[in-house]
């Protein structure tokens, strides 16, 4: 009997789950708390609590990770050269270094607009060659012309033998800056997603299991993991992706939304006839925009580990995340003595730092860049929980907001209190941890707001549940304000939004708002049996999909008098053609699109009877023709779960040590997967 391991190195937890081939049943699962920085510990412990005998016989595994995410926004990157070849407009707070902007470039057309300065960009290469791990390069209309961006390339990896990443490598749509930013950051992944590999291959290998080990990718498609390597940066948000596929796997559903509440933030997506819902613009990661393609979502800073604390009478949720009172209790064996202590700060000096059940303990990472405040803030925190009494005993002044928020940023600073996690404990619907601790914070905060502890989590949890439907609404009704869909719900006591497609909730406790969330939403709700890993099951639920689009332009005189062509371009992901006549123009992209195709799922194991092919045209026209000037074709190659992962099972079996795989794929290297010379008129 055959299974496959799926994995979910998430931020909180790292979750397990094997599914027998046979029938794509779930057998058992197993969670473990995600360690930083290796997460080595957490992916031990979370397989340690699966079936060790039907782990013997494990073909496939398949991860998701938010590993690529957090190292964006954590801006932990390995350093990277950027070249940009053109005139761009470069923002000044980019927080790009390394970076030089040399003439070259091409036009809308694909022709060359200025000579490419070689010797600009070799003497900016052997300036930072020694302190840089691999360089980006992006050039105005490579995705028309690659032609300037591979002659960089070229040079570079000559002159330094490192890695290079081309933006027209990563992306197909227009905006150079963008691609630019999307190759800095797949640069700065490299090494990153290097180790991130070693130590899942290493883990498996050291079990005496020998399979396929793929990767999910943030637009629900799952690559091997030598794909992976080559582009970390498709990773990120594959969280979300495997929340979203998990969903429609354990409910059954192939078209349904999902909402995903984890410890951070909550997450709403929709998938359609088994394939996610993308966003047309690309992936935004921590203020960088890129042309990555990526779930449409709408997310918002509301998850089980959210900090409740109370202001003016009022409940307030987040934004930022804390160690419940639960789980510190027991993580903290002196913590329950500290919260007895049941400190009653002054009601007018109430913020989200002064509370009667916030708590802060210093964090293991080294400190450094600190002003004087942070340095004398950091020095009265120890490694045990303290409030903010207990650290400014001997003082009148309250440190000032500002400084703390700095320290905790900078993840000097931990922060404890009482969190929606803490509510069901008090509620008896959710009780993993210390449920003594949670009453003790309930009472607390109760008082402040004049109410019991039990009417206060009650109340607490129908405003989270009413902050799902909220988002759930934004995403489905997108363009409409947020505050008009919050004046809908609130004093709703007549009516409720009817959804058509079935709601499926994913997260530990979230059964515990079903009843809240029915008299805001009638829908079909859904709460599948292992929703709680429910990303993990979605790292094994991804298809093999590839997209890919191919631009027809005809060129024309530039007389407004006597439009006459110049020809025909056909311009794809691996460089341009010619014609003359466009029926053999389009004859010819359709062709190479599905070859292309084709030719990437071979490197799968894949035959063209296990791959569907859709084809969508999006024509551009004039009032002056009814020849379109310009034809989009946009390529989606899908094959389906079971058939993608048998498939992988089956594929090079050769390739299976440590070191194998880091020999033969160069996890370093990223050169574009699929890319053909073609003969032809090229220019």
């Amino acid at each position: 009997m055959a299974y496959d391991l799926g994995i979910d190195a998430g931020g909180t937890y790292t979750d397990s789950v094997l599914i027998r081939k046979s029938d794509g049943k779930v057998i058992c699962s197993n969670k473990a708390l995600t360690t930083y920085p290796d997460p080595l510990e957490g992916i031990q412990k979370s397989i340690d609590g699966l079936d060790p005998e039907k782990l013997k016989f494990v073909t496939v595994v398949s991860v998701s990770t938010t590993l690529a995410t957090n190292t964006i926004l954590e801006r932990t990157g390995y350093p990277v050269g950027l070249v940009l070849i053109g005139n761009y407009e470069i923002p000044e707070d980019s927080g790009i270094e390394n970076c030089v902007m040399v003439q070259g470039g091409h036009d809308s057309n694909g022709e060359e607009v200025e000579i490419l300065d070689m010797l600009a960009v070799e003497q900016f290469v052997l300036g930072i060659k020694d302190r840089v791990s691999a360089f980006a390069v992006s050039s105005y209309f490579s995705v028309r012309n690659p032609e300037h961006e591979l002659s960089v390339k070229t040079l570079i990896q000559e002159l330094t033998g490192l890695p290079v990443v081309c933006g027209h490598e990563l992306a197909q749509s227009l905006g150079a800056y963008e691609r630019g930013v999307t190759a800095y950051l797949n640069a700065q992944l490299l090494p990153v997603a290097e180790g991130f590999l070693k130590t899942v291959v290493s883990e498996i290998e050291s079990r005496g299991l020998n399979p396929r080990i793929a990767m999910l990718r943030c637009d629900g498609s799952v690559v091997s993991m030598h794909e992976a390597m080559k582009r970390p940066i498709e990773s990120v948000f594959s969280g979300p992706a495997a929340s979203l596929l998990g969903a429609s796997y354990l409910s059954g559903h192939e078209t349904c939304t999902v909402i995903d509440v984890g410890g951070t933030s909550t997450d709403v997506s929709l998938i359609y006839n088994g394939l996610p819902q993308l966003s047309e613009t690309g992936a935004v990661v921590g203020g960088w925009q890129t042309k990555v393609r990526a779930l449409r979502m709408e997310t918002s800073a509301m998850g089980g580990d959210s900090h409740i604390w109370v202001q003016s009478g009022n409940i307030n949720i987040g934004p930022r995340r804390v160690i419940p009172l639960c789980r510190a209790a027991v993580l903290y064996p002196g913590f329950m003595e500290t919260l007895k202590k049941r400190w009653s700060p002054d009601r007018l000096k109430l913020n989200e730092h002064i509370q009667a059940t916030k708590f802060f303990v210093q964090t293991e990472k080294e400190p450094a860049n600190l002003n004087r405040e942070e340095k004398e803030l950091l020095a009265l925190i120890g490694n045990d929980p303290l409030s903010l009494k207990d650290v400014y005993w001997d003082r009148n002044i309250l440190p000032s907001k500002k400084v703390m928020d700095s320290l905790i940023q900078k993840r000097l600073v931990q922060a404890i209190g009482f969190t929606p996690t803490d509510a069901l404990h008090v509620l008896g619907e959710y009780t993993e941890w210390n449920s003594e601790a949670s009453e003790i914070g309930a009472t607390l905060l109760a008082n402040f707001i004049g109410i019991d502890r039990q009417e206060f989590c009650l109340n607490l949890k129908r405003l989270f549940a009413r902050n799902m439907a909220k988002d759930l609404l934004a995403f489905l009704m997108e363009g409409v304000d947020r505050n008009e869909i919050e004046k809908m719900l609130e004093g709703n006591f007549f009516y409720r939004f009817k959804l058509d497609i079935p709601v499926v909730l994913l997260g530990g406790p979230v059964k515990a708002y079903v009843n809240e969330l029915k008299k805001l939403i009638d829908a079909e709700i859904v709460v599948p049996e292992y929703s709680d890993v429910g990303n993990a099951v979605g790292a094994l639920a991804g298809k093999g999909i590839k997209r890919l689009e191919i631009t027809v332009r005809t060129l024309y005189s530039e007389s407004k008098y006597d439009l006459k062509s110049k020809g025909i371009f056909v311009y794809t992901p691996v460089g341009r053609r010619h014609f003359i006549i466009r029926s053999e123009a389009m004859e010819f992209a359709e062709d190479f699109g599905r070859k292309l195709i084709l030719d990437y799922m071979a490197e799968s194991g894949l035959s063209p009877g296990q791959v569907t092919i859709s084809v969508e045209k999006k024509d551009i026209k004039t009032n002056a023709s009814e020849t379109p000037i310009e034809t989009r074709l946009i390529f989606e190659g899908v094959a389906n779960s079971d058939v993608y992962r048998k498939a992988l099972s089956e594929q090079d079996k050769h390739d299976k040590s440590t070191e194998e795989l880091t020999d033969q794929v160069n996890p370093l290297e990223c050169n574009s997967p699929g890319s053909l010379s073609i003969s032809g008129n090229y220019e």
